[in-house]
């Protein structure tokens, strides 16, 4: 296991594409998703939910967003609905956070959407803690209540990411990080 300081300071996403099987146990995927529910939560709401999307689900899955795809674009060609149907087969792994933030007497919604966001950075550092690899990622289904739907969403719930986990043939290079005489201030 990675040193925690130097995992944090080495994350670096990969793209999905470029993940590799096999996939996370499912020993390790209860791991994941414990460590990913062990965010700051006040009131005790639990307001985040996660699906697991393996094996055969993600392409079953894949299928609901080109039908929504093509509902949106009904002159969609047959290449632009194989990608769609492909989306959630990139990686080994797919697990997608779900924010149920609601209206609450005490808690206020935006609290309840960041406690949904820091259990998606939790998965996504334990994947790389217990020596996967991933990626967090919405794009366009993230969005599209149609897609949401028949992926098993509520009306109220919303996407935080789609997080794409798998191995690595080669360590990515890291990107260009902004200068903290930019980003911070002092009071």
């Amino acid at each position: 296991m990675p040193d925690a300081l130097e995992l944090l300071k080495s994350r670096r996403s990969v793209k999905p594409q470029e993940l590799l099987g096999p996939p996370p146990s499912e020993a390790e995927i209860e791991t994941l998703l414990s460590i990913a529910s062990r965010v700051p939560d006040h009131g005790k709401l639990a307001p985040w939910r996660f699906i697991v999307f393996a094996g055969d689900a993600r392409r079953k899955a894949g299928e609901a967003i080109a039908a929504a795809f093509v509902q949106n674009y009904p002159d969609a060609t047959a290449e632009q609905i194989e990608v769609e149907e492909n989306r959630l087969t990139r990686a080994p792994l797919v697990i997608a956070v779900v924010s149920r933030a609601a209206p609450h007497v005490k808690i206020p919604e935006w609290e309840q959407v960041l406690s949904a966001g820091a259990a998606a950075m939790n998965l996504l550092t334990a994947t790389y803690a217990l020596g996967f690899a991933g990626t967090w990622i919405t794009e366009w289904y993230a969005y599209d209540r149609t897609a949401l739907a028949a992926l098993g969403l509520k009306p109220h719930e919303k996407i935080v990411g789609f997080v794409h986990i798998g191995r690595i043939a080669r360590k990515p290079e890291d990107r260009a990080r902004p200068a903290l005489v930019d980003i911070v201030t002092r009071f």
